[in-house]
Protein backbone atom coordinates (compact mmCIF):
# COMPACT_ATOMS: atom_id res chain seq x y z
CA UNK A 1 0.00 0.00 0.00
CA UNK A 2 2.97 2.11 0.61
CA UNK A 3 4.80 1.40 -2.33
CA UNK A 4 1.77 1.73 -4.67
CA UNK A 5 3.20 -1.60 -6.09
CA UNK A 6 2.34 -5.54 -6.92
CA UNK A 7 4.84 -8.31 -5.98
CA UNK A 8 5.07 -11.86 -5.79
CA UNK A 9 5.96 -13.45 -2.39
CA UNK A 10 9.68 -13.82 -3.56
CA UNK A 11 10.32 -10.14 -4.61
CA UNK A 12 8.18 -8.15 -1.78
CA UNK A 13 10.88 -9.89 0.30
CA UNK A 14 13.84 -8.83 -1.62
CA UNK A 15 12.14 -5.23 -1.71
CA UNK A 16 11.32 -5.32 1.44
CA UNK A 17 14.24 -6.94 3.55
CA UNK A 18 13.59 -7.33 7.65
CA UNK A 19 15.16 -4.87 9.59
CA UNK A 20 14.03 -1.81 7.68
CA UNK A 21 11.76 1.07 6.94
CA UNK A 22 9.85 -0.71 4.39
CA UNK A 23 9.38 -3.98 6.21
CA UNK A 24 7.20 -1.95 8.27
CA UNK A 25 4.71 -1.21 4.88
CA UNK A 26 1.20 -2.32 4.94
CA UNK A 27 0.49 -4.51 2.34
CA UNK A 28 -2.97 -6.65 1.12
CA UNK A 29 -4.07 -9.49 -1.18
CA UNK A 30 -3.98 -9.08 -5.25
CA UNK A 31 -6.30 -6.74 -6.76
CA UNK A 32 -7.45 -4.97 -10.04
CA UNK A 33 -9.14 -1.90 -7.72
CA UNK A 34 -6.07 -0.78 -6.19
CA UNK A 35 -7.16 2.66 -4.27
CA UNK A 36 -3.37 4.03 -2.55
CA UNK A 37 -3.64 4.70 1.02
CA UNK A 38 -3.28 8.22 1.02
CA UNK A 39 -3.84 10.46 -2.14
CA UNK A 40 -0.49 12.64 -3.04
CA UNK A 41 -0.22 15.57 -5.15
CA UNK A 42 0.70 14.90 -8.63
CA UNK A 43 3.19 17.95 -9.02
CA UNK A 44 4.53 17.40 -5.78
CA UNK A 45 5.03 13.90 -5.02
CA UNK A 46 6.09 14.11 -1.46
CA UNK A 47 3.00 16.14 -0.30
CA UNK A 48 -0.66 15.13 0.57
CA UNK A 49 -3.66 16.61 -1.09
CA UNK A 50 -5.55 18.42 1.58
CA UNK A 51 -7.02 21.38 -0.42
CA UNK A 52 -9.77 21.66 -3.19
CA UNK A 53 -9.60 23.92 -6.05
CA UNK A 54 -12.70 24.82 -7.14
CA UNK A 55 -11.70 26.85 -10.56
CA UNK A 56 -9.66 23.61 -11.67
CA UNK A 57 -12.13 21.33 -10.08
CA UNK A 58 -9.24 19.26 -8.31
CA UNK A 59 -7.63 18.10 -5.12
CA UNK A 60 -4.44 20.37 -4.76
CA UNK A 61 -1.74 20.26 -1.93
CA UNK A 62 -0.72 23.94 0.02
CA UNK A 63 2.11 24.31 -1.83
CA UNK A 64 0.25 24.33 -4.96
CA UNK A 65 -2.06 27.06 -3.28
CA UNK A 66 1.30 29.19 -2.13
CA UNK A 67 3.68 29.22 -5.43
CA UNK A 68 2.11 26.55 -7.91
CA UNK A 69 -0.21 26.69 -10.61
CA UNK A 70 -3.04 27.38 -8.13
CA UNK A 71 -1.96 30.68 -5.92
CA UNK A 72 -4.85 32.93 -7.33
CA UNK A 73 -7.24 30.12 -7.13
CA UNK A 74 -10.12 29.86 -5.36
CA UNK A 75 -9.67 26.99 -2.81
CA UNK A 76 -11.79 25.02 0.12
CA UNK A 77 -11.10 22.55 2.64
CA UNK A 78 -11.41 18.58 1.58
CA UNK A 79 -14.29 18.30 4.34
CA UNK A 80 -16.02 20.86 3.03
CA UNK A 81 -15.78 19.65 -1.14
CA UNK A 82 -16.11 16.38 -0.20
CA UNK A 83 -19.76 17.27 1.36
CA UNK A 84 -20.66 19.66 -1.02
CA UNK A 85 -19.65 17.13 -4.00
CA UNK A 86 -21.88 14.13 -2.26
CA UNK A 87 -24.79 16.64 -1.81
CA UNK A 88 -24.68 17.06 -5.74
CA UNK A 89 -24.13 13.79 -6.51
CA UNK A 90 -26.68 12.32 -4.30
CA UNK A 91 -29.23 14.81 -5.66
CA UNK A 92 -28.24 13.93 -9.14
CA UNK A 93 -28.70 10.11 -8.41
CA UNK A 94 -31.86 10.35 -6.77
CA UNK A 95 -33.05 12.58 -9.87
CA UNK A 96 -31.78 9.80 -12.09
CA UNK A 97 -33.80 7.05 -10.12
CA UNK A 98 -37.09 9.17 -10.06
CA UNK A 99 -36.94 9.40 -13.91
CA UNK A 100 -36.54 5.53 -14.35
CA UNK A 101 -39.79 5.21 -16.27
CA UNK A 102 -38.85 8.33 -18.81
CA UNK A 103 -35.41 6.53 -19.20
CA UNK A 104 -37.18 3.08 -19.75
CA UNK A 105 -39.68 4.88 -22.39
CA UNK A 106 -36.82 6.53 -24.03
CA UNK A 107 -35.25 3.17 -24.48
CA UNK A 108 -38.51 1.44 -25.67
CA UNK A 109 -39.37 4.66 -28.33
CA UNK A 110 -34.62 4.06 -29.50
CA UNK A 111 -35.54 0.50 -29.94
CA UNK A 112 -38.51 1.28 -32.19
CA UNK A 113 -36.14 3.47 -33.99
CA UNK A 114 -33.70 1.43 -34.50
CA UNK A 115 -36.74 -1.52 -36.30
CA UNK A 116 -37.56 1.51 -38.38
CA UNK A 117 -34.47 2.36 -38.99
CA UNK A 118 -33.59 -1.48 -40.37
CA UNK A 119 -36.88 -1.77 -42.24
CA UNK A 120 -36.22 1.44 -44.11
CA UNK A 121 -32.70 0.69 -44.99
CA UNK A 122 -33.84 -2.63 -46.46
CA UNK A 123 -36.56 -0.45 -48.26
CA UNK A 124 -33.83 2.08 -49.62
CA UNK A 125 -32.16 -0.49 -51.24
CA UNK A 126 -34.95 -2.25 -52.78
CA UNK A 127 -35.83 1.33 -54.49
CA UNK A 128 -32.13 1.54 -55.13
CA UNK A 129 -31.67 -2.01 -56.92
CA UNK A 130 -35.22 -1.21 -58.98
CA UNK A 131 -33.22 1.91 -60.21
CA UNK A 132 -29.98 0.34 -61.32
CA UNK A 133 -32.28 -2.62 -62.93
CA UNK A 134 -33.80 0.13 -64.82
CA UNK A 135 -30.68 1.39 -66.19
CA UNK A 136 -29.81 -2.10 -67.01
CA UNK A 137 -32.63 -2.88 -68.58
CA UNK A 138 -32.34 0.14 -70.63
CA UNK A 139 -28.69 -0.47 -71.23
CA UNK A 140 -29.70 -4.49 -72.30
CA UNK A 141 -31.88 -2.92 -75.00
CA UNK A 142 -29.59 -0.31 -76.32
CA UNK A 143 -27.12 -2.96 -76.87
CA UNK A 144 -29.52 -5.50 -78.18
CA UNK A 145 -30.68 -2.97 -80.78
CA UNK A 146 -26.99 -1.80 -81.61
CA UNK A 147 -26.21 -5.19 -82.13
CA UNK A 148 -28.79 -6.12 -84.28
CA UNK A 149 -27.90 -3.14 -86.27
CA UNK A 150 -24.69 -4.14 -86.90
CA UNK A 151 -25.65 -7.61 -88.23
CA UNK A 152 -28.39 -6.77 -90.29
CA UNK A 153 -25.56 -4.01 -92.09
CA UNK A 154 -22.87 -6.82 -92.52
CA UNK A 155 -25.43 -9.34 -94.34
CA UNK A 156 -26.29 -6.51 -96.48
CA UNK A 157 -22.52 -5.56 -97.41
CA UNK A 158 -21.55 -9.40 -97.13
CA UNK A 159 -24.67 -10.00 -99.82
CA UNK A 160 -23.28 -7.13 -102.08
CA UNK A 161 -20.13 -8.53 -101.99
CA UNK A 162 -20.61 -11.51 -102.72
CA UNK A 163 -22.94 -10.76 -105.69
CA UNK A 164 -19.95 -8.63 -107.26
CA UNK A 165 -17.43 -11.76 -107.04
CA UNK A 166 -19.84 -13.83 -108.56
CA UNK A 167 -19.75 -11.41 -111.45
CA UNK A 168 -16.16 -11.28 -111.76
CA UNK A 169 -16.07 -14.95 -111.79
CA UNK A 170 -17.75 -14.63 -114.89
CA UNK A 171 -15.56 -13.11 -116.24
CA UNK A 172 -13.04 -15.71 -115.53
CA UNK A 173 -11.53 -17.50 -118.96
CA UNK A 174 -14.28 -20.82 -119.60
CA UNK A 175 -16.63 -19.38 -116.71
CA UNK A 176 -19.75 -17.35 -117.10
CA UNK A 177 -19.89 -14.82 -119.59
CA UNK A 178 -16.78 -15.28 -121.12
CA UNK A 179 -17.90 -18.95 -121.70
CA UNK A 180 -20.90 -18.03 -123.29
CA UNK A 181 -18.92 -16.02 -125.62
CA UNK A 182 -16.45 -18.34 -126.41
CA UNK A 183 -19.18 -20.48 -127.10
CA UNK A 184 -20.69 -17.98 -129.41
CA UNK A 185 -17.95 -17.35 -131.53
CA UNK A 186 -18.23 -20.97 -132.70
CA UNK A 187 -21.90 -20.01 -134.46
CA UNK A 188 -21.31 -20.14 -138.42
CA UNK A 189 -24.14 -19.19 -139.51
CA UNK A 190 -24.47 -15.24 -139.78
CA UNK A 191 -27.93 -14.70 -139.23
CA UNK A 192 -27.83 -16.72 -136.00
CA UNK A 193 -24.49 -14.77 -134.83
CA UNK A 194 -25.73 -11.45 -135.31
CA UNK A 195 -28.72 -11.99 -133.03
CA UNK A 196 -26.99 -13.29 -130.16
CA UNK A 197 -23.89 -11.47 -129.98
CA UNK A 198 -25.65 -7.84 -130.25
CA UNK A 199 -26.90 -8.63 -126.85
CA UNK A 200 -23.90 -10.36 -125.72
CA UNK A 201 -21.86 -7.65 -127.00
CA UNK A 202 -23.68 -4.78 -124.42
CA UNK A 203 -22.86 -6.98 -121.69
CA UNK A 204 -19.04 -7.28 -122.50
CA UNK A 205 -19.11 -3.83 -122.30
CA UNK A 206 -20.57 -3.38 -119.21
CA UNK A 207 -18.40 -5.88 -117.46
CA UNK A 208 -15.07 -4.00 -119.22
CA UNK A 209 -16.48 -0.94 -117.99
CA UNK A 210 -16.94 -2.44 -114.16
CA UNK A 211 -13.12 -4.15 -114.80
CA UNK A 212 -11.51 -0.58 -115.71
CA UNK A 213 -13.35 1.44 -112.58
CA UNK A 214 -13.21 -1.04 -109.83
CA UNK A 215 -15.04 -0.28 -106.72
CA UNK A 216 -15.90 -2.63 -103.92
CA UNK A 217 -19.75 -2.85 -103.64
CA UNK A 218 -19.64 -2.50 -100.04
CA UNK A 219 -17.74 -0.46 -97.09
CA UNK A 220 -15.64 -2.57 -94.73
CA UNK A 221 -15.73 -0.80 -92.16
CA UNK A 222 -18.47 0.18 -89.33
CA UNK A 223 -17.37 3.69 -88.51
CA UNK A 224 -20.70 5.09 -88.56
CA UNK A 225 -21.52 1.98 -85.77
CA UNK A 226 -19.55 3.41 -82.58
CA UNK A 227 -21.16 4.31 -79.98
CA UNK A 228 -20.34 7.32 -78.31
CA UNK A 229 -21.07 7.03 -74.40
CA UNK A 230 -18.55 9.84 -72.95
CA UNK A 231 -21.84 11.69 -71.87
CA UNK A 232 -23.36 9.09 -70.32
CA UNK A 233 -20.14 8.43 -68.22
CA UNK A 234 -19.59 11.52 -66.78
CA UNK A 235 -23.64 10.86 -66.27
CA UNK A 236 -23.19 7.67 -64.64
CA UNK A 237 -19.88 9.19 -62.62
CA UNK A 238 -21.77 11.82 -61.33
CA UNK A 239 -24.47 9.16 -59.77
CA UNK A 240 -25.78 10.28 -56.16
CA UNK A 241 -28.36 10.19 -54.11
CA UNK A 242 -29.97 13.68 -54.38
CA UNK A 243 -31.88 15.55 -51.56
CA UNK A 244 -33.94 18.44 -51.83
CA UNK A 245 -32.66 19.46 -47.97
CA UNK A 246 -29.87 20.46 -49.88
CA UNK A 247 -29.75 23.64 -51.66
CA UNK A 248 -28.45 23.74 -55.24
CA UNK A 249 -25.13 26.64 -55.11
CA UNK A 250 -24.73 29.37 -57.24
CA UNK A 251 -21.45 30.90 -57.88
CA UNK A 252 -21.67 34.62 -57.42
CA UNK A 253 -19.79 36.31 -60.03
CA UNK A 254 -19.45 39.83 -58.41
CA UNK A 255 -17.92 38.34 -55.76
CA UNK A 256 -15.59 36.35 -57.76
CA UNK A 257 -11.91 37.74 -59.27
CA UNK A 258 -9.76 36.72 -61.74
CA UNK A 259 -6.46 38.85 -61.12
CA UNK A 260 -3.07 37.58 -59.69
CA UNK A 261 -4.73 34.68 -58.55
CA UNK A 262 -8.52 33.42 -58.66
CA UNK A 263 -11.41 33.92 -56.28
CA UNK A 264 -14.26 31.83 -56.99
CA UNK A 265 -17.03 32.72 -54.45
CA UNK A 266 -20.39 30.80 -54.25
CA UNK A 267 -24.43 31.17 -52.12
CA UNK A 268 -26.53 28.84 -51.01
CA UNK A 269 -30.76 28.78 -51.10
CA UNK A 270 -32.16 29.50 -47.83
CA UNK A 271 -32.17 25.20 -47.10
CA UNK A 272 -32.55 24.22 -43.43
CA UNK A 273 -29.85 21.48 -43.95
CA UNK A 274 -26.26 22.79 -45.05
CA UNK A 275 -23.32 21.07 -46.75
CA UNK A 276 -20.81 19.72 -44.84
CA UNK A 277 -18.68 20.38 -47.86
CA UNK A 278 -18.62 21.52 -51.46
CA UNK A 279 -17.10 20.67 -54.38
CA UNK A 280 -15.59 23.17 -57.21
CA UNK A 281 -14.71 21.95 -60.56
CA UNK A 282 -13.34 23.83 -63.42
CA UNK A 283 -11.90 22.94 -66.61
CA UNK A 284 -10.61 24.93 -69.52
CA UNK A 285 -12.25 25.70 -72.52
CA UNK A 286 -10.31 24.55 -75.60
CA UNK A 287 -11.92 24.02 -78.72
CA UNK A 288 -9.34 21.65 -79.95
CA UNK A 289 -9.73 19.05 -77.09
CA UNK A 290 -13.08 17.16 -77.85
CA UNK A 291 -13.33 15.49 -74.29
CA UNK A 292 -13.35 18.03 -71.35
CA UNK A 293 -11.61 16.73 -67.90
CA UNK A 294 -12.94 18.71 -65.34
CA UNK A 295 -10.19 19.58 -62.15
CA UNK A 296 -11.83 18.96 -58.96
CA UNK A 297 -10.86 20.58 -55.52
CA UNK A 298 -12.77 19.76 -52.20
CA UNK A 299 -13.72 23.10 -50.46
CA UNK A 300 -14.89 23.25 -46.59
CA UNK A 301 -15.89 26.98 -47.12
CA UNK A 302 -18.10 29.06 -49.74
CA UNK A 303 -14.72 30.32 -51.53
CA UNK A 304 -11.95 29.29 -52.81
CA UNK A 305 -8.93 30.43 -54.46
CA UNK A 306 -7.27 28.82 -57.45
CA UNK A 307 -3.10 29.77 -58.45
CA UNK A 308 -2.72 27.35 -61.90
CA UNK A 309 -4.75 28.83 -64.36
CA UNK A 310 -2.95 29.45 -67.42
CA UNK A 311 -3.08 33.47 -68.63
CA UNK A 312 -5.51 35.09 -71.19
CA UNK A 313 -7.38 31.75 -71.37
CA UNK A 314 -11.48 31.18 -70.58
CA UNK A 315 -12.26 28.74 -68.01
CA UNK A 316 -15.83 27.23 -66.85
CA UNK A 317 -16.68 26.61 -63.22
CA UNK A 318 -19.49 25.09 -60.98
CA UNK A 319 -20.02 23.76 -57.57
CA UNK A 320 -22.56 21.04 -55.54
CA UNK A 321 -22.44 20.58 -52.36
CA UNK A 322 -22.34 17.38 -50.34
CA UNK A 323 -23.97 16.28 -46.48
CA UNK A 324 -22.47 12.89 -46.04
CA UNK A 325 -23.31 10.55 -48.95
CA UNK A 326 -26.10 13.42 -49.99
CA UNK A 327 -25.31 15.68 -52.99
CA UNK A 328 -27.22 18.35 -54.51
CA UNK A 329 -27.23 19.28 -58.22
CA UNK A 330 -24.45 21.01 -60.09
CA UNK A 331 -24.76 25.13 -60.29
CA UNK A 332 -25.14 26.56 -63.25
CA UNK A 333 -21.82 26.90 -65.00
CA UNK A 334 -19.88 29.90 -65.17
CA UNK A 335 -17.51 31.00 -67.45
CA UNK A 336 -14.96 33.69 -66.58
CA UNK A 337 -11.39 34.69 -68.05
CA UNK A 338 -8.07 34.74 -66.66
CA UNK A 339 -5.98 37.90 -67.31
CA UNK A 340 -3.89 38.75 -70.69
CA UNK A 341 -0.24 38.26 -68.99
CA UNK A 342 0.46 37.77 -65.21
CA UNK A 343 0.00 40.35 -63.09
CA UNK A 344 2.17 43.69 -62.37
CA UNK A 345 2.59 44.52 -58.78
CA UNK A 346 3.44 48.60 -58.05
CA UNK A 347 2.28 51.37 -56.24
CA UNK A 348 1.43 55.16 -56.20
CA UNK A 349 5.09 57.26 -56.74
CA UNK A 350 4.83 59.78 -53.91
CA UNK A 351 8.01 61.38 -54.68
CA UNK A 352 8.75 61.38 -58.77
CA UNK A 353 6.54 64.60 -59.40
CA UNK A 354 3.64 63.71 -56.85
CA UNK A 355 1.47 67.38 -56.43
CA UNK A 356 0.04 67.14 -52.85
CA UNK A 357 -1.17 70.07 -53.37
CA UNK A 358 -3.50 68.79 -55.80
CA UNK A 359 -3.44 65.35 -55.25
CA UNK A 360 -4.09 63.36 -51.50
CA UNK A 361 -2.95 59.30 -51.64
CA UNK A 362 -4.22 56.94 -48.90
CA UNK A 363 -1.38 55.57 -46.21
CA UNK A 364 -0.66 52.47 -48.55
CA UNK A 365 -0.57 54.17 -51.60
CA UNK A 366 -2.86 52.35 -53.59
CA UNK A 367 -5.99 55.26 -53.99
CA UNK A 368 -5.31 58.71 -55.71
CA UNK A 369 -7.56 61.39 -55.79
CA UNK A 370 -7.79 64.96 -56.80
CA UNK A 371 -9.09 67.85 -54.88
CA UNK A 372 -10.57 70.49 -56.47
CA UNK A 373 -10.43 72.96 -53.45
CA UNK A 374 -9.23 76.48 -52.60
CA UNK A 375 -5.83 76.45 -54.91
CA UNK A 376 -8.15 75.52 -57.73
CA UNK A 377 -10.67 78.43 -56.85
CA UNK A 378 -7.97 80.89 -56.99
CA UNK A 379 -5.63 79.63 -59.48
CA UNK A 380 -9.25 80.38 -61.95
CA UNK A 381 -9.72 83.69 -60.18
CA UNK A 382 -6.59 85.16 -62.01
CA UNK A 383 -7.32 83.80 -65.32
CA UNK A 384 -9.65 86.16 -67.61
CA UNK A 385 -10.62 83.77 -70.78
CA UNK A 386 -11.95 80.10 -70.75
CA UNK A 387 -9.16 77.39 -69.79
CA UNK A 388 -8.64 74.22 -69.09
CA UNK A 389 -6.85 73.99 -65.79
CA UNK A 390 -3.42 71.61 -65.36
CA UNK A 391 -3.99 67.57 -65.37
CA UNK A 392 -1.97 66.29 -61.78
CA UNK A 393 0.28 63.24 -62.93
CA UNK A 394 1.07 60.64 -60.85
CA UNK A 395 3.40 57.38 -61.98
CA UNK A 396 4.08 53.97 -60.11
CA UNK A 397 6.67 53.38 -58.53
CA UNK A 398 8.09 50.62 -60.26
CA UNK A 399 8.99 50.13 -64.00
CA UNK A 400 9.03 47.51 -66.45
CA UNK A 401 12.09 46.57 -68.93
CA UNK A 402 10.66 43.64 -70.98
CA UNK A 403 7.90 41.34 -70.92
CA UNK A 404 4.40 41.36 -70.96
CA UNK A 405 2.69 42.63 -67.76
CA UNK A 406 -0.75 43.38 -66.64
CA UNK A 407 -2.45 45.68 -63.88
CA UNK A 408 -6.27 46.82 -63.40
CA UNK A 409 -7.83 49.79 -61.20
CA UNK A 410 -10.80 51.16 -60.78
CA UNK A 411 -12.17 54.64 -61.81
CA UNK A 412 -14.94 56.46 -59.29
CA UNK A 413 -18.13 57.30 -61.12
CA UNK A 414 -17.74 60.85 -60.30
CA UNK A 415 -14.53 61.51 -61.76
CA UNK A 416 -14.43 64.29 -64.29
CA UNK A 417 -11.54 63.35 -65.91
CA UNK A 418 -8.56 60.88 -65.51
CA UNK A 419 -6.24 59.90 -68.20
CA UNK A 420 -4.52 55.94 -67.75
CA UNK A 421 -1.61 54.89 -69.50
CA UNK A 422 2.56 54.30 -69.68
CA UNK A 423 5.80 56.73 -69.64
CA UNK A 424 9.08 56.04 -70.59
CA UNK A 425 11.10 56.62 -68.28
CA UNK A 426 12.82 59.02 -70.90
CA UNK A 427 10.08 61.10 -70.82
CA UNK A 428 8.94 61.45 -66.80
CA UNK A 429 10.48 64.56 -66.48
CA UNK A 430 8.82 66.15 -69.70
CA UNK A 431 5.97 64.82 -68.36
CA UNK A 432 5.61 66.47 -65.23
CA UNK A 433 6.81 69.87 -67.34
CA UNK A 434 4.31 69.66 -70.10
CA UNK A 435 2.53 72.39 -70.67
CA UNK A 436 0.11 71.72 -73.44
CA UNK A 437 -2.85 70.80 -71.19
CA UNK A 438 -2.91 74.05 -69.22
CA UNK A 439 -4.43 76.25 -72.14
CA UNK A 440 -7.12 74.69 -74.86
CA UNK A 441 -6.45 76.18 -78.13
CA UNK A 442 -10.33 76.32 -78.75
CA UNK A 443 -11.01 79.12 -75.85
CA UNK A 444 -7.18 80.73 -76.34
CA UNK A 445 -7.51 84.13 -78.01
CA UNK A 446 -6.22 84.96 -81.61
CA UNK A 447 -5.65 80.99 -81.91
CA UNK A 448 -7.65 80.92 -85.15
CA UNK A 449 -8.89 77.12 -83.93
CA UNK A 450 -12.53 76.37 -85.15
CA UNK A 451 -14.11 75.71 -82.34
CA UNK A 452 -16.82 73.56 -83.81
CA UNK A 453 -14.16 70.99 -84.44
CA UNK A 454 -13.22 68.58 -81.70
CA UNK A 455 -12.08 65.20 -84.22
CA UNK A 456 -8.35 65.89 -83.49
CA UNK A 457 -6.33 63.18 -84.26
CA UNK A 458 -4.12 61.47 -80.90
CA UNK A 459 -1.20 63.20 -80.66
CA UNK A 460 2.14 61.39 -81.38
CA UNK A 461 4.12 63.91 -80.04
CA UNK A 462 2.82 63.32 -76.13
CA UNK A 463 5.32 62.48 -73.45
CA UNK A 464 3.60 59.52 -72.75
CA UNK A 465 0.46 57.40 -74.44
CA UNK A 466 -2.64 57.18 -72.18
CA UNK A 467 -6.35 57.03 -72.86
CA UNK A 468 -9.22 59.22 -71.31
CA UNK A 469 -12.03 58.61 -69.05
CA UNK A 470 -14.50 60.70 -67.52
CA UNK A 471 -18.18 61.14 -66.79
CA UNK A 472 -18.87 57.38 -66.60
CA UNK A 473 -17.33 56.87 -70.25
CA UNK A 474 -13.92 55.39 -72.05
CA UNK A 475 -13.12 57.59 -75.13
CA UNK A 476 -11.28 55.62 -77.82
CA UNK A 477 -8.81 57.85 -79.06
CA UNK A 478 -9.31 59.70 -82.21
CA UNK A 479 -6.47 57.96 -84.50
CA UNK A 480 -6.76 57.58 -88.29
CA UNK A 481 -7.57 53.75 -87.83
CA UNK A 482 -10.80 54.90 -85.19
CA UNK A 483 -14.38 55.74 -86.24
CA UNK A 484 -15.20 59.08 -87.67
CA UNK A 485 -18.39 59.05 -85.71
CA UNK A 486 -17.63 60.65 -82.10
CA UNK A 487 -19.91 58.92 -80.92
CA UNK A 488 -18.75 55.29 -81.40
CA UNK A 489 -15.53 56.07 -79.67
CA UNK A 490 -17.41 56.65 -76.80
CA UNK A 491 -18.17 53.38 -74.37
CA UNK A 492 -19.60 53.11 -70.98
CA UNK A 493 -16.87 53.05 -68.66
CA UNK A 494 -16.30 49.52 -67.07
CA UNK A 495 -16.17 49.08 -63.01
CA UNK A 496 -12.41 47.94 -63.42
CA UNK A 497 -10.18 48.81 -65.98
CA UNK A 498 -7.00 47.21 -66.99
CA UNK A 499 -3.93 48.17 -68.87
CA UNK A 500 -1.75 45.30 -70.85
CA UNK A 501 1.78 46.18 -71.97
CA UNK A 502 4.20 44.08 -74.29
CA UNK A 503 7.35 45.41 -74.19
CA UNK A 504 8.47 42.72 -76.35
CA UNK A 505 5.89 43.68 -79.23
CA UNK A 506 6.09 46.96 -78.34
CA UNK A 507 1.91 47.08 -77.69
CA UNK A 508 -0.05 48.57 -75.08
CA UNK A 509 -3.90 47.58 -74.89
CA UNK A 510 -6.89 48.90 -72.25
CA UNK A 511 -9.03 46.15 -71.37
CA UNK A 512 -12.30 45.94 -69.66
CA UNK A 513 -11.07 44.25 -66.57
CA UNK A 514 -14.88 42.58 -65.83
CA UNK A 515 -14.74 40.59 -68.57
CA UNK A 516 -10.98 41.00 -69.78
CA UNK A 517 -11.99 42.32 -73.24
CA UNK A 518 -9.54 44.87 -75.36
CA UNK A 519 -11.09 47.63 -75.81
CA UNK A 520 -7.99 49.56 -77.36
CA UNK A 521 -4.50 48.82 -78.66
CA UNK A 522 -2.15 51.26 -79.93
CA UNK A 523 2.07 50.87 -80.68
CA UNK A 524 4.39 51.97 -77.95
CA UNK A 525 7.74 53.19 -77.61
CA UNK A 526 9.16 50.64 -75.35
CA UNK A 527 13.01 51.68 -75.97
CA UNK A 528 13.56 52.71 -72.33
CA UNK A 529 12.12 51.56 -68.64
CA UNK A 530 8.25 52.00 -68.61
CA UNK A 531 6.14 53.38 -65.83
CA UNK A 532 2.36 53.51 -64.98
CA UNK A 533 0.70 56.63 -65.33
CA UNK A 534 -2.17 58.33 -64.21
CA UNK A 535 -3.44 61.51 -64.65
CA UNK A 536 -6.70 63.79 -63.31
CA UNK A 537 -8.25 66.57 -63.13
CA UNK A 538 -10.86 68.07 -61.09
CA UNK A 539 -13.27 65.67 -58.67
CA UNK A 540 -11.60 62.42 -59.50
CA UNK A 541 -10.22 59.42 -57.91
CA UNK A 542 -8.42 55.80 -59.11
CA UNK A 543 -7.75 53.01 -56.98
CA UNK A 544 -5.73 50.01 -57.54
CA UNK A 545 -7.30 46.42 -58.14
CA UNK A 546 -6.02 45.03 -54.72
CA UNK A 547 -4.30 41.11 -55.08
CA UNK A 548 -6.16 38.08 -54.57
CA UNK A 549 -4.91 36.69 -51.01
CA UNK A 550 -5.66 33.55 -49.03
CA UNK A 551 -7.29 35.87 -46.70
CA UNK A 552 -9.77 36.87 -49.63
CA UNK A 553 -10.83 33.14 -49.49
CA UNK A 554 -11.28 33.97 -45.42
CA UNK A 555 -13.05 36.99 -45.55
CA UNK A 556 -16.04 35.68 -48.14
CA UNK A 557 -16.41 32.39 -45.67
CA UNK A 558 -16.92 34.92 -42.82
CA UNK A 559 -19.41 36.74 -44.72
Amino acid sequence: MDCSASYCNECFKIHHPWGTVKAQHEYVGPTTNFRPKILMCPEHEMERVNMYCEICRRPVCHLCKLGGGHANHRVTTMSTAYKTLKEKLSKDIEYLISKECQVKAHITQLDLLLKETECNSERAKQEASQSFEKLYCVLEEKKSAALRAIETSKNIRLEKLQTQVEEYQGLLENNGLVGYAQEVLKETDPSCFVQTAKQLHVRIQKATESLKSFRPAAETTFEDFVVDTAKQEDILGDLSFHSNGLGIPEINEEQSRMYNKTLISWECSGKTDSADIYVLEYHKLNKEEESVTWQKTEVCGKSKVLSDLDDDSSYAFRVRAYKGSICSPWSREVIMRTPPAPVFSFLFDDKCGYNNEHLQLNPRRTSVESRAGFPLLLGSERLQVGCFTTLDYIIGDTGIAKGKHFWAFNVEAYSYLVKVGVVPSSKIQKLFHNTSDVISPRYEQDSGHDSGSEDTFFDSSQPCTLVTLGMKKFFIPATPAAPKDPASRILPLPSCLGVCLDCDRGRVGFYDAGRMKCLYECEVDCSGLMYPAFALMGGAAVHLEEAVTAEDREYHDDI
